[in-house]
């Protein structure tokens, strides 16, 4: 198994992100080739006190970019939407920002 840490990348602190808090839902940036299974598992490895009920992903392909003749790609990215269940335990790294 790949080391959880590799697999979470950050949490994503937007304004939609901090609306689900309350809600136990959570949004992380996560490797471009996890599936929902290992990071479901890394969650749970990483932050022992959760119960992952569910992992909606979304990936976002890198936008061309061009600066005078030169072009290239802005970085890929997914995120993962992560509900926890009714009797886990909130995340205590986001208790402090709702």
């Amino acid at each position: 198994m790949k080391n959880p840490h590799d697999i979470i990348l950050r949490p994503v602190l937007t304004e939609k992100g901090y609306d689900g808090i309350a809600d136990k839902r959570y949004v992380f940036e996560v490797a471009v080739d996890a599936n929902k299974v290992e990071i479901k598992k890394a969650l749970e490895k990483v932050f022992p006190s959760i119960k992952v009920a569910r992992v909606n992903t979304l990936r976002t392909l890198g936008k061309m970019k061009r600066q005078g003749v030169h072009q290239g790609r802005t970085p890929e990215v997914k995120k993962a939407y992560v509900i926890l269940t009714e009797d886990s335990k909130p995340i205590e790294f986001f208790e402090g920002m709702v």
